[in-house]
């Protein structure tokens, strides 16, 4: 077995590796069982699939969290059925990772005898990306959405102070035979990790992505930190973050990103809140001819692809082949910050 090795500001690591790392430094910050399972797998698979501001980085922002006391690291998550095609799952406070892996088992069923069905994540601590749950249901061969707000870092368009949260949207489309359609994307310009990894590199972030606290357009990564961030697409971004405030906000009992904001007090930990997941079987549509209209959506693809056009997720997983045979690269600096994080583990 290959072992971590360090080349041109970089280590080395196989997935293998990167798995054992994020459970030793998660146990050592209090996390119990399943729920370490749970959480390492999520950054396991954001590493794996080239998502370097939701792979090993996340390890820093669940200590963090875990350190603040604000997530409970140990509460089971509660599962109900409040009707046929409705499923929650109270976390209780913990991180998100253990109640969905828990509850999708119970949505898929309910999509399948239903045609459609919703599930709400509910009081849970949500640091990472959506399409993990979304390739889950994907699986099952079902389509998949998600969406959950965050704190309250993003300025409505026009705006010039936080409000809103990053609020991604996630997408899932199965694919017989391939590897399914799936997209996630922050409905701000960029995700609030991106910009923290630009800070830490250096490097300044692109114009768009964020104002200064004097609400001044800026290219100064902490300085945006410490602004605001900014939609993707002025105004249309903004109606999609605020459509992601409601549906996954008030219409399942949970709270704004604003509301997220206020619960942390300045703690610096993850947003509060809920998720909103559909899951909607194609058969309960087509009956039989599912798979024949099935096929005219690889027709769509195929005619993207003719033309150079790349799909969304495509290079996910392109770099999850590739990390899969070879491993991962990350930087020395932040796996130098994450081995000291087992020094000073409780």
């Amino acid at each position: 077995m290959r072992t971590a090795r360090m080349e041109n500001g970089t280590v080395t690591m196989t997935l293998g590796e990167v798995d054992r790392l994020a459970r030793r430094v998660l146990t050592q910050h209090g996390l119990s069982g399943d729920h370490v399972d749970a959480v390492a797998r999520t950054i396991v698979a954001g590493e794996r699939d080239g998502s370097a501001s939701h792979g090993v980085y996340r390890l820093l922002v669940a200590v963090n969290t875990l350190r603040t006391g604000k997530v409970d690291p140990a509460i089971e998550p509660i599962i109900t059925r409040p009707a046929p095609a409705l499923v929650k799952a109270d976390a209780g406070g913990a991180f998100a990772q253990l109640a969905i892996e828990r509850a999708l088992p119970v949505l898929v069923d309910s999509a399948r005898t239903n045609g459609i069905a919703a599930l709400a994540v509910n009081r849970c601590i949500h640091f990472a990306a959506l399409w993990p749950e979304v390739e889950m249901v994907v699986a099952e061969g079902l389509v998949a959405l998600a969406t959950t707000p965050s704190h309250a870092w993003v300025a409505p368009a026009g705006g010039h102070r936080p409000l809103l949260g990053t609020n991604p949207i996630a997408f899932g489309w199965p694919r017989p035979g391939g590897s399914p359609f799936v997209f996630d994307f922050a409905t701000s310009a960029a995700a609030r990790g991106e910009i923290e990894l630009h800070r830490r590199a250096g490097k300044p972030i692109p114009a768009g992505w964020g104002l200064d606290a004097d609400g001044q357009p800026t290219t100064d990564a902490q300085a945006a930190l410490d602004g605001a961030m900014l939609t993707w697409g002025g105004h249309k971004g903004s109606a999609l973050s605020i459509m992601v405030e409601l549906i996954a906000g008030p219409l399942i009992g949970d709270l704004t990103s604003a509301e997220s904001m206020a619960w942390d007090a300045g703690a610096g930990a993850s947003p509060y809140g809920g998720e909103l997941i559909v899951a909607i079987d194609p058969a309960g549509f087509l009956g039989p001819a599912a798979a024949e209209h099935l096929a005219r959506a690889e027709t769509l693809f195929g005619a993207m692809a003719a033309q150079g056009a790349r799909l969304p997720g495509a290079r996910r997983h392109a770099n999850r082949a590739v990390s899969m045979e070879e491993g991962v690269r990350i930087p020395s600096a932040l796996h130098r910050d994450i081995l000291a994080l087992l020094d000073t583990g409780g």
